[in-house]
């Protein structure tokens, strides 16, 4: 049994002096066994930083905003440039290059292969805090994407989790049990789902975002049926929406038919028009690339292609929050909400890359799939939304997935709980290092730092937020943290509110950049000629960086990422 009474008495007295003074709960009321809180992880695919309502954005979003405005909304909160490298850092608070994702493994150059840090999957010099909290005694979940090693040995059922329902390789068709990509033009080959370590065949159709939840609902739900009367459990929710092909029940994207007609400039307008008016930004213009057209600069049949492919990417989100209401719903149903914190992310910035670029994508997609205006958004659609709708969702900050400025790094998170203040705002630094630290904190379970089970791991480099959160006081995150990322030779390293970025051309300058985010949260201002001192400092934290986490810049990588092959120009 875990009770409260292995809280410690300062985490015990702070938590009893928020709920009275923020809750009106007396003390006498909270009981001195009840059990530790169960903490729920939501975790979605490729959302972009303004895509929900609570963020600024036009989609129906209301389970997510009902917890964004009961909750903290975590407005500065950066991932990595894609989604294996933040998975790895989210499980394990510390650097992707050192958790083995030094690139993703579909990617890696020729002199990262086989190097230490770049295995593809989650090495062993590091534990994962779902490890943590099962050898603590939480019952530990997982429904959704894994995308950290797909053999069994290197899976969850391996770092920690005891329930799994797992998309080994990441993501497949949202309709059926098909890759999403091609290795011969004229086969489609079976995507490896798993369940509780075996193989599994699925019943179609089924849509990835419902058949998640029920899988999750139903480990919860059996927890609950089968527990020790006070045993927590940690539960990770992690969709594979609303990543490509973009696809959804047809009854989602009905709801948007001719939202997106006016065009990529007149809904970024909006948005930015709401997020001035929510409060999270006082700034009414954001930089767009000048590599893709504008919408004007379409003709009409592309412009309806464009529209569509927004109607159907907006359906998905909405899918998705509607899927994460029925998680919510169940706990409320149960009466475990109120014991329950929950915590959701997105794994990276919106996705304007083309999926033609991966392996034989781009004779597999048009030989087996039908991507008619009519058809976009059904089981045999195989679709993205490019990059000027990718900046978009990434309102007001510039580029997304794939690039490590603020539109490929920022994503809308939210942490709720019943004992918190509501509809807080919390503005600064925070990384996806911090959740496992914050974890492992609300759990109360110290993390081994260098030794675990007779192994060497790296320690977390990450802070727990949970104390900022209880006392409303942001002064209690460090101002002056250095963060670095390096994803695809691409690089950026961050101390205070001074950031640099190394991006090739034509995307960047091929060189490196200097911005203050505090006078320049967008990015436009390059301040490395006026600043060569500070330009050369921050190389020098980036040197640092590069050393300490085994940071290998392979130049014969060939990039099929963020490539030249966006959708509109093929």
């Amino acid at each position: 049994m875990i009770s409260i009474n292995r809280i410690s008495k300062n985490i015990l007295t702070i938590l009893i002096s928020f709920f009275y003074l923020h809750q009106n709960i007396h003390a006498s009321e909270i009981e001195e066994d009840q059990s530790q809180p169960n903490i729920l992880l939501i975790v979605a695919d490729d959302l972009g930083w303004s895509d929900l309502g609570s963020f600024g954005g036009e989609i129906t979003t209301p389970n997510l905003d009902a917890l964004a405005y009961s909750g903290i909304r975590l407005t500065n909160f950066h991932t990595a440039p894609t989604c294996s490298p933040t998975r790895s850092m989210l499980l394990t608070g510390t650097d992707n290059h050192l958790a083995g994702l030094g690139n993703m493994e579909e990617e890696l150059g020729p002199n990262q292969i086989g190097k230490k840090g770049y295995e593809g999957y989650l090495n062993n010099d590091v534990v994962t805090f779902a490890a943590l909290l099962k050898d603590a005694g939480y019952r530990t979940m997982m429904s959704g994407k894994w995308h950290l090693g797909a053999s069994l040995e290197k899976g969850p059922e391996s770092r920690g989790f005891q329930d799994v329902f797992v998309i080994a390789n990441g993501i497949s068709n949202h309709f059926k049990q098909e890759r999403i990509v091609g290795f011969e033009t004229n086969v489609i080959t079976k995507a490896p789902y798993r369940e509780n370590g075996k193989s599994i065949e699925l019943k179609e159709p089924f849509y990835s975002s419902e058949l998640y939840t029920d899988k999750l609902i139903s480990y919860i739900k059996n927890h609950q049926r089968n527990k020790d009367s006070s045993q927590p459990f940690f539960a990770y929710a992690a969709y594979s929406a609303p990543h490509w092909p973009l696809q959804a029940p047809d009854i989602f994207i009905e709801k948007y038919k001719d939202k997106y007609n006016s065009g990529y400039e007149q809904i970024r307008k909006l948005r930015l028009k709401k997020l001035n008016k929510l409060g999270l930004i006082n700034f009414t213009e954001a930089p767009t690339s000048k590599l893709w057209p504008e919408w004007d600069a379409l003709d009409d049949e592309t412009q309806r292609n464009e529209a569509k492919r927004m109607e159907v990417y907006a359906g998905m989100v909405e899918a998705l929050d509607y899927h994460i209401g029925r998680i919510v719903t169940f706990l409320k149903d149960a009466s475990i909400f109120d014991n329950t914190i929950i915590m959701f992310m997105s794994d990276n910035g919106a996705e304007g890359n083309d999926p033609s670029v991966i392996l034989e994508n781009a004779s597999w997609i048009p030989a087996n799939f039908d991507n008619s205006i009519e058809n976009m958004g059904r089981s045999n659609s195989h679709i993205s939304y490019g990059p000027k709708w990718a900046e978009v969702s990434s309102t007001p900050f510039r580029g997304f997935k794939g690039f490590p400025t603020q539109g490929g790094l920022l994503s809308p998170a939210i942490i709720s709980y019943k004992g918190f203040k509501a509809n807080l705002v919390l503005r600064q630094f925070t990384s996806v290092m911090d959740i496992a630290p914050t974890i492992l904190d609300v759990a109360n379970i110290k993390h081994p730092q260098r030794n675990y089970n007779g192994r060497n791991i790296h320690p977390i480099k990450g802070q727990s937020i949970l104390s900022a959160i209880i006392k409303n006081n942001e002064s209690n995150l460090s101002n002056n943290r250095i963060t670095g990322w390096e994803l695809f030779n691409r690089r950026a390293i961050r101390a205070g509110s001074w950031k640099i970025i190394w991006i090739e051309k034509p995307y960047g300058q091929g060189r490196w950049v200097l911005y203050n985010l505090k006078n320049d949260p967008l990015e436009q201002n390059d301040l490395a000629s006026k600043n060569p001192l500070k330009l050369k400092e921050m190389i020098g934290l980036w040197n640092v960086y590069e050393e300490q986490n085994g940071v290998i810049i392979d130049q014969d990588l060939k990039l099929g990422y963020s490539g030249e092959n966006f959708h509109f120009r093929q």
